[in-house]
């Protein structure tokens, strides 16, 4: 990991406040503030809407800290892989000692900010999420099994119980199955887009299942999961802050996401170059809007619960 290592012959230009931005990984960042801010507006008791901005701001600093170190260990197969190598670092945009100091700094800050704005349960799992996104993730289970994604993922799942905790202080069913619907939807989302981009992981010498276990096993375990998810889904839907249009759409996105598993369960790898990796960018694609439209629902149902006409009760 040492800056010695890098190309002198890259970009050498002065970075600017886009290319520190980048770091944080803003895409990321946006999916951790929403499912955080639906886990606060869901949950059963109120909380002030200063300390409410202030806690989606720190939740929302503590997703950028994770993205920064996360490209500052990564930057050397960052450099190897096509989808990644225009990243800051790869790019000499920002030096990896910068990346390090910025994610040291942001996390440390965001934690206790966050434990002092509403509570020390908040804090203390925003400082997990962050300590198993980067030790946990990023520098054990990423290079060293194909299962790293799937527990991983619980790192991006975090986000909704955080969220939970700033109302109430605590943790429950309902925060659980907000933690259990990302964390299942994970794989399939990332295993999706692995079946068409199998070759930079192989190059970087990264053990994603794709690599280590075939397309075909992979688009097996994409089916299993996928019904794990449906399952999570529809159990959230009967929990507290479900309700009828949570579940309308529950079933909808559930029926179409497994369909698409199917697909590409069923896909033949001698297809033709038209329609090859198809079916796996459809479900791709699909899995992009299928958080944001569960959380969504769940957001309509809290909106309607004051007026009698959301929730089962």
């Amino acid at each position: 990991m040492s800056d010695a290592s890098f190309d002198t012959s890259c970009d050498t230009r002065e970075a600017e406040f886009g290319d520190y931005f980048a770091l944080l990984k803003p895409r990321v960042m946006s999916l951790v503030v929403f499912t955080a801010l639906v886990g606060l507006a869901v949950a059963p008791v109120g909380v002030h809407p200063l300390i409410a901005f202030a806690s989606i701001l720190f939740i929302a600093v503590g997703g950028g800290a994770s993205g920064a170190l996360n490209m500052w260990w990564d930057a050397d197969i960052d450099r190897l892989m096509k989808r990644t190598q225009s990243r800051p670092i790869p790019s000499g945009k920002v030096s990896e000692g910068e990346a390090l100091a910025l994610g040291v700094i942001l996390s440390f800050f965001s934690c206790l900010m966050l434990a002092l704005a509403a509570n020390i349960m908040a804090g203390a799992l925003l400082a997990f999420t962050i300590f198993f996104y980067v030790v946990i993730y990023t520098m054990w289970l990423k290079r060293w099994t194909p299962q790293n994604i799937v527990i991983g993922g619980a790192a991006g799942a975090f986000p909704p119980m955080i969220g939970w905790a700033v109302a109430t202080g605590g943790v429950s069913i309902e925060s659980v199955l907000m933690f259990a619907l990302t964390f299942a939807w994970t794989p399939p989302h990332f295993w999706a887009l692995a079946l068409f981009t199998k070759g930079d992981y192989a190059n970087a010498g990264v053990p994603m299942l794709t690599v280590t276990h075939g397309r075909k096993a992979t688009r097996a375990h994409i089916l299993g999961y996928s019904l794990v998810l449906a399952f999570v889904a529809i159990a959230l839907g009967m929990t507290s802050i479900g309700g009828p249009t949570y579940m309308v759409v529950a079933v909808v996105l559930n029926a179409m996401f497994i369909k698409g598993a199917w697909d590409v369960f069923r896909r033949n790898d001698d297809a033709s170059e038209a329609d090859k990796h198809k079916a796996e960018r459809g479900l791709f694609k699909l899995s992009l809007a299928y958080l944001f439209l569960h959380y969504g629902a769940l957001l309509i149902e809290a909106g309607l619960k004051p007026y009698g006409l959301g929730g089962w009760g």
